[in-house]
């Protein structure tokens, strides 16, 4: 896409703007690091223009406060203060970690996360944010704790003018094939490889 500029221009009957302006479903996924900070950058820039925000963690551990979280509640509080609405929401929907699951059995956690999938579909079909973050949801679609079909045909049908953006390994071939935007991040090297595990500013 040299300067900007598509390849080729489809012959669907929209304009220009009509068809630069449509509403993107986009997966991050690959073995390597980077996903979800890419996805909260995402995040940023739809702050940036005004626009609601949903952030719907599956398998990130409710006790741990990641600096992306703590950055965006910042920026929305700001807007608070000048007199703007609340515009970026924050869940935890999860079970864990996704190596390290909490207490409870695989059936709680499959409750759970059908609610979870059950409540952004509610969102959905309110229209409520123009941007949703559905971090880490493959795992709960590999899984089998959340139907990847049913998931597909809820985005495929979703209102005009949601953004959606899906991270996590191992992205079902389904969700592939409906996406319009597909990013495989590739471990080449991690520090993990010679035994050093995460660490404060890098990892959260």
């Amino acid at each position: 896409m040299p300067q900007a500029r598509p390849a080729a221009v489809p012959a669907d009957g929209l304009t220009t703007r009509q068809r630069r302006n449509r509403a993107l479903l986009m997966v991050h996924t690959g073995d390597g690091k980077g996903k979800s900070t890419a996805a909260f950058g995402l995040a940023l820039r739809a702050w940036n223009q005004g626009w609601p925000v949903g952030v719907f963690q599956f398998v990130k551990s409710a006790k741990w406060r990641i600096g992306e979280q703590s950055a965006l509640a910042a920026l929305d509080a700001v807007t608070v203060e000048q007199g703007g609405e609340a515009r970026i929401e924050w869940h935890k929907m999860g079970s864990g970690w996704s190596w390290s699951r909490k207490a409870g059995t695989e059936t709680d956690h499959a409750a759970e996360a059908a609610e979870g999938w059950a409540e952004i579909k509610r969102r959905l079909a309110a229209g409520t944010h123009r941007l949703y973050v559905l971090d880490e949801f493959t795992y709960p679609m590999s899984w089998g704790w959340v139907d990847v079909d049913d998931v597909v045909a809820t985005l495929a049908a979703r209102a005009q003018g949601q953004h959606v953006v899906v991270t996590g390994r191992n992205a079902d071939p389904r969700l592939l094939d409906a996406a319009d935007l597909v990013t495989e991040m590739r471990k080449v090297k991690h520090p993990m490889d010679a035994g050093q595990k995460g660490q404060r500013g890098i990892e959260w």
